[in-house]
């Protein structure tokens, strides 16, 4: 679900016309955009926390020249804390068997099936196709 279908969900669920449930949206997000900013959180009870974290600096790779070090700094970072209801719906729909954005409409009952076995192309090869193991172990990467 994209900006626009959520406008969209907001205006059917409400009664609004979409121009209306798109200013809405717009201005939930930078409601929660500008307060983060500024070093403050957004919590929605049962939904969730927006915050803002400082991801600490480390010394990284250098993609051009791998055999130098860099110095990546720290940088605040969004965060969002999933909430209870939250965690509770999508645990609930994940065992169910839902799809992400599906709507929980009452099904038919259907025939019971015979389970599918999963695609070759995912299943390990049988151990006789392992490669031998190297003679020599591998050259660890260069330490900074």
């Amino acid at each position: 679900m994209n900006k626009s279908d959520l406008a969209q969900a907001v205006a059917d669920r409400l009664g609004l016309n979409k121009s209306q449930a798109e200013a809405a949206v717009e201005a939930m997000t930078d409601i929660i955009t500008e307060t983060i900013a500024g070093g403050g959180n957004v919590t929605l009870a049962g939904f969730g926390e927006f915050s803002a974290r400082v991801r600490k600096g480390r010394v990284g790779v250098n993609p051009q020249d791998p055999s130098k070090a860099i110095d990546i700094p720290a940088v605040p970072v969004p965060k969002f804390k999933a909430g209870s209801r939250l965690k509770k719906s999508v645990k609930e729909g994940a065992l169910a068997g839902s799809a992400p954005g599906a709507t929980s409409a009452p099904s038919a009952p259907s025939a019971p099936s015979a389970p599918t076995p999963p695609p070759a192309a995912h299943m390990p090869p049988p151990a006789s196709e392992f490669p031998d193991p190297p003679a020599e172990p591998p050259t660890p990467p260069p330490s900074f």
